[in-house]
């Protein structure tokens, strides 16, 4: 995936420590991201500068919050609706983000040091440079397939539809409502010339919205294939039959040992990425400016907050309070054990997520299901001590235990154990955490997921052996107006014009 090859690529090259004192050299930075691409579109975009010294030494730790500044316009207008911002990952690295309020003939960004071109600055992208709300979809998915770098295969969605060879939406339209639309809350989609259609069944759908602004997000983008689908709104994957018997095809936000569901990026996730720079202050990005202190200056404690909604977290209370020099752990809420609040409150505030990378070591435990925090924990510097589970999102197949994460017994009953072999083997675990945190940034960005929901769509719409239709029932989700900074799409120019 685009950014994956070459953040390691070049924050893997010389890495030595270079002295306090040492000045980034303009001309031997590096600056390389998708954010340069003007075909790479989304909600917010972003790229990567890499301070280097004279000697072409890479710097490992911050040279200065201030070091670059970044100007992103386009030339042929007096004001440029662009908010940008330069994020010091204080590892050396800083992320680039701007999110474009406007669709841009063309830009030009500036990344400068005291006044000097850093890089290969200025980068001029070749227009038009279209902003996240404007409708102007790619209508070749192999050429949006290249620009993304998305990926030939993704072997968790191999795995997924493995299961179902051939989908037929005729009968499907019939018997999934049937056998799941009483009890649990569905979503119906149909995707026809790349228009969205929906019907819902259950009582508690609001979490549609997050599915439904993904698609009309992704479909801005590119033109999705025709295809016909049921989403999941609830916590727990639904499809529990055995492959010997009829198993339905069920998107969910949640995978598990037990159940046949296809799993995708979590809602939590998904809004986050559509949201970057808009109403959520948590994200990928904005995490890996807000790891905390240094490494050696985290405190070496496991830390965790949460609420009650698994019986190991109470237990990781209990922990906590036998043993409050190893865990700092305390509940947030109570719902699911509310007789027990005796037993395991008072409740505490909740603490800022930035906040919990003040520590060295967190602790993530199943809530209802997969705890969605783990990709945020991962990215903050710290080292995760990941309970063994039966749930999984989308992206659990590609970490490995001792590489990623420092593994812990699904009862906690080794916690204590392995805390003590983190403190024990400092630079060892140092070395887990960075590289979770190296594979949160290059596998679970704003690219990453969009790839992965495309690439999921393409393979299943394959599988189709029927005609999607539009359904009696359906209505059409309609992509929101954008009277203020309209666009004019150039492709349908294009068609318009022929």
């Amino acid at each position: 995936m685009l950014g994956t090859l070459l953040s390691w690529l070049f924050l893997g090259l010389q890495a030595s420590s270079v002295s306090a004192g040492s000045e980034p050299s303009a001309a031997h930075s590096l600056v390389w991201g998708p954010g340069l691409q003007s075909d790479v579109v989304l909600p917010a975009r972003y790229f990567f500068i890499q301070a280097v010294d004279e000697a072409g030494v890479n710097h490992t730790s911050s040279p200065g919050e201030n070091t670059y500044e970044v100007k992103i316009a386009d030339p042929g207008e007096q004001f440029s609706r662009i908010w940008v911002q330069v994020l010091d990952r204080r590892d050396g690295s800083f992320l680039v983000r701007y999110r474009m309020y406007a669709s841009y003939s063309a830009l030009t960004i500036e990344v400068l040091q005291k006044g000097v071109h850093v890089a290969k600055s200025p980068y001029r992208l070749k227009g038009p440079v279209y902003h996240e709300a404007c409708d102007c979809p790619q209508p070749r998915a192999d050429v949006w397939l290249k620009h993304m770098r998305c990926p030939d295969s993704v072997p968790q969605i191999e795995q997924d539809l493995s299961y179902f060879p051939r989908v037929d939406p005729e009968s499907l339209a019939k018997e999934v409502p049937h056998r799941f639309g009483q009890r649990q809350s569905l979503c119906h989609y149909t995707i026809k010339d790349n228009q969205i259609y929906i019907k819902t069944h259950g009582e508690h759908v609001g979490f549609r919205i997050f599915m439904d602004a993904f698609l009309l997000s992704l479909s801005r983008k590119v033109k999705l294939p025709d295809m016909e689908f049921f989403v999941n709104l609830g916590d727990w994957p639904l499809e529990k039959r055995k492959p010997s018997e009829k198993l339905h095809p069920i998107f969910s936000w949640c995978g598990s040992n037990d159940s046949r569901d296809i799993v995708m990026p979590t809602y939590d996730l998904t809004e986050s990425i559509l949201e970057t720079m808009g109403r959520v202050s948590l994200d990928m990005m904005s995490v890996q400016a807000n790891t905390g202190p240094p490494w050696e200056e985290k405190n070496s404690t496991a830390f965790w907050r949460g609420r009650d909604s698994r019986k190991e977290r109470l237990e990781l209370v209990k922990l906590s309070r036998a043993h409050p020099d190893l865990v700092d752990a305390a509940l947030t809420n109570f719902f699911f054990f509310k007789h027990d609040e005796s037993l395991y409150g008072p409740i505490v505030k909740h603490v800022s997520f930035f906040d919990f990378f003040k520590y060295k070591y967190q602790v993530n435990v199943d809530g209802t299901v997969a705890a969605y925090r783990l990709p945020y924990l991962l990215a903050g510097g710290s080292v995760v001590l990941k309970q063994d589970s039966g749930y999984y999102e989308h992206f659990y197949s590609q970490l490995q235990p001792w590489e990623h994460y420092i593994p812990i017994r699904r009862d906690l009953g080794d916690l204590l154990d392995k805390i003590h072999w983190a403190r024990e083997n400092d630079s060892e675990a140092r070395r887990i955490a960075e590289a979770g945190q190296q594979f949160a940034r290059t596998h679970l960005m704003g690219d990453n997921v969009f790839c992965y929901y495309f690439k999921l769509f393409q393979e299943y719409a394959a599988r189709q052996v029927s005609e999607p239709k539009v359904r009696e029932g359906m209505e059409k989700v309609e992509q929101p107006k954008d009277d203020l900074f309209p666009c004019s799409c150039h492709r349908l120019r294009a068609k318009d014009e022929l």
